[in-house]
């Protein structure tokens, strides 16, 4: 495995079989990207109120939606960059809307799994700085997450 990943499920509605099946995909998706060995990553699970409540806070939108990321590499102004022989590389931390995942399941026309599985890389790939601000950036990203649902084996 290259990722440390620490998962936790608010909602209590997952699995242990669904969260191993995010963290094997999220250590597929490390492994593309030549993430280095031991990065460490944390993915919450939440109900839409609690997203909300993030998304608020951190985004002034108060509605809720499906993933937010916050890359702990991204520095901000007056932030010191915090280096040394040997710590692991923190990615960062991605939160998931259970329900909004469901929702979109639906919407979409596929499993539960597939969503919650384009959820996790979309965030996990945020966490390493792609973005999909403008045209050029949202394709590049948007096929790099569809290569790794496909090649994992999470086809729509």
């Amino acid at each position: 495995m290259t990722l440390l990943i620490d998962t936790m499920d608010e909602t209590k509605e997952l699995t242990e079989q669904q969260l191993l099946e995010i963290e094997r995909l999220l250590n597929f998706a490390a492994q593309k990207q030549n993430i280095k060995e031991h990065s460490e990553v944390s993915v919450t699970f939440v109900t839409n109120e609690r997203i909300q409540e993030i998304n608020r806070e951190y985004r002034d939108k108060d509605a809720p939606t499906d993933v937010i990321s916050f890359a702990m590499e991204e520095m901000g102004e007056g932030e010191v960059e915090v280096m040394g022989a040997g710590l692991p590389r923190v990615l960062g931390d991605i939160i998931i809307s259970v329900p909004k995942a469901k929702e979109q399941a639906a919407e979409y026309g596929h499993s539960f799994a597939r969503e919650l599985g384009f959820l996790a890389v979309h965030g996990f790939l945020h966490l390493l700085g792609y973005d999909h601000m403008n045209e050029a950036d949202e394709k590049e990203m948007f096929t790099l997450q569809k290569e790794i649902l496909n090649e994992y084996g999470l086809t729509r």
